[in-house]
């Protein structure tokens, strides 16, 4: 098969004619039809991520369909199309049996802890567990944009964050985690405000359903412009950038009692970042982190994409060939670009 491939980190990566993968007696293969192009597979490629073992095939917001299966796989057949969670779950551990798979002992996670879906054919592990049936009515593209940015958004959302209708809504970073969280909060009927540094950004933000925005570069102190938005601050914010600015500000930016929930990923020298802990403290806020989404709970969002609530298609910036991915993947820490970027070209 065709994939990008790297065999040290930082170094580019190339297009290799690799062994095709075969599946384990749990696992199936997937015939990649799209796949996302996201910081995460940026901070693995530069090494901030322990589980990765080189040779690597990065990659893990996929949709395809199941081509073979394992001995064990008995709720998925060949030509099923099929999603699947960034994060994977065993299926045994404590947490899995609570239903909490995005959190499990054991996970896995196609494209960190083994090859992933920058390439033609990915195996996927614990299938009958962790694999998601697209409805028939979805694009592949589409479903491969659900990746980790919007279920990870929709799980910060709904079942984290517990927004409610009327409630504000900060949203810390304009790219795909953002403007996934600005379109879910909003079809929850939430009031949003959208931060970012970039014009362009803001004005997809708006469309979207933010009903403010703040421009970082614009304003002396960003909590600030939010609570005088906000009429006192916001009851919910959204560090979806993952930098310790972008936390400070999200923390900072909340009325007394809301919520902090943090989707963007504070890696390298950045993962142990100062909190504002005395405004914790003094105003009872709730922190929380957003890791995923267990499969179970893709129905929720299904229905609500069905019903042309959700439309994650918008999100959509530009579509790649596997040619053009080494070069995009090095790229990303540059923030070019409005929308999620996808691999649909094999």
């Amino acid at each position: 098969m065709k994939a990008v491939y790297y065999e040290h980190f930082c170094e580019p990566p190339r297009l290799a004619d690799l062994p095709d993968p075969t599946p384990g007696d749990h696992a199936v293969v997937v015939k990649v039809e799209a796949t996302g192009l996201c910081r995460s597979d940026w901070h693995g490629w530069m090494g901030h991520d322990p589980d990765i073992v080189l040779p690597h095939v990065p990659g893990h917001e996929l949709a395809g369909i199941v081509v073979a299966r394992g001995s064990q796989v008995s709720r998925f057949r060949e030509g099923d199309r099929v999603t699947v969670p960034f994060v994977g779950g065993c299926g045994h551990c404590h947490e899995c049996a609570t239903g909490n798979h995005q959190v499990c002992e054991s996970q896995f996670q196609p494209g960190f802890t083994a090859w992933g879906s920058f390439a033609e054919y990915v195996a996927i592990d614990y299938a009958d567990t962790n694999l998601v049936r697209l409805p028939d009515s979805m694009a592949f593209a589409t479903a491969a944009g659900l990746g980790c940015r919007f279920v990870t958004s929709f799980r910060a959302i709904v079942d984290q964050a517990r927004v409610m209708p009327g409630e504000w809504v900060a949203v810390h970073g304009c790219g795909g985690v953002g403007l996934s969280a600005i379109m879910i909060a909003a079809a929850m009927g939430a009031n949003v405000v959208a931060v970012d540094l970039d014009d362009d950004k803001l004005a997809l933000a708006k469309s979207l359903g933010a009903v403010a925005v703040v421009n970082g570069r614009s304003v002396d102190n960003v909590p600030a412009a939010i609570r005088e938005i906000t009429n006192g601050g916001a009851h919910v914010s959204v560090d979806a950038l993952g930098h310790p600015t972008t936390l400070s500000n999200s923390i900072l930016c909340l009325r007394r009692r809301g919520r902090h929930v943090q989707i963007g990923l504070l890696l390298a020298d950045q993962s142990r970042p100062p909190v504002p802990m005395d405004r914790v403290i003094g105003w009872e806020l709730e922190l929380k982190g957003s890791h995923g989404m267990q499969a179970h709970r893709y129905g929720a969002m299904f229905a609500m994409i069905e019903t042309g609530k959700l439309q994650p298609e918008k999100l959509i910036g530009k579509t790649l060939t596997l040619a053009e991915a080494p070069e995009a993947l090095m790229n990303m820490d540059r923030f070019e670009g409005t929308g999620i970027s996808i691999i649909t070209g094999f």
